[in-house]
């Protein structure tokens, strides 16, 4: 087990970041496409990849890409042929994704100061992705739902999260776009911030920028 850092001078002794939706974001063009040809609403086949029972066997590590995709075809079969439901399940399961680069910059500073932990819901494959968009040394480690068995908002996530930085937990800055988590951390004595823009990061980890 690794110890916790003595406390310093520094406004918090770790940063405990979330991955999708702060610092990675897909490209969901294709599949948008093909729900107007098919004649569904935008964002159809997101709510169903997303829905509980479609989503967290996947984030827990208990289904496949493959078997995620059969389940969003599935959810989708009532509203379209199976044909169009399997496409559209492919287009997003597959989708294509990209990271912002001032995280990823402000992440990097981060790192002259004290441990970055990457404590996200995210699926199996996530290293891989990390290595194809050159960011596998980003953090000093990674904390994925799919490997450790559970999720956020779950406290236990956290803690893990905060043994591996080596930090207390009332001196971890987590920074996460849903609310359900950055109250969650709150509730654990966490400095936390609700994510919308690579400005709010910023804003955040001013005070230690500037010791």
């Amino acid at each position: 087990m690794e110890t916790a850092r003595a406390t310093t001078d520094l406004p918090f002794d770790a940063v405990l970041c979330d991955v999708d939706g702060v610092l990675r974001f897909y490209d969901t063009a294709e599949v948008t496409r093909l729900e107007v040809a098919a004649g569904l609403p935008e964002g159809t086949t997101e709510a169903i990849g997303f829905a509980p029972e479609n989503d967290l066997p996947l984030l827990l590590g208990q289904i496949t890409r493959e078997q995620w995709a059969q389940s969003i075809a599935a959810g989708l079969a009532s509203r379209v042929p199976m044909s169009v439901a399997r496409q559209l399940a492919k287009a997003f399961t597959e989708a294509g994704f990209w990271a912002d680069t001032t995280v990823v910059r402000l992440l990097r500073q981060v790192r002259g100061f004290c441990p970055v932990v990457l404590v996200t819901n995210a699926t199996v494959w996530l290293d891989e992705d990390l290595a194809l968009l050159g960011l596998a040394d980003l953090a000093d480690s990674v904390i994925n739902s799919s490997l450790v068995g559970v999720a956020k908002p779950d406290r236990r996530i956290y803690e893990l999260a905060a043994e591996k930085a080596g930090a207390r937990l009332d001196r971890c800055l987590f920074v996460d776009d849903r609310q359900e988590n950055v109250d969650a951390a709150r509730e654990l004595g966490m400095t936390a911030v609700r994510y919308s823009t690579a400005g709010d990061l910023d804003t955040a980890l001013t005070g230690l920028f500037s010791r």
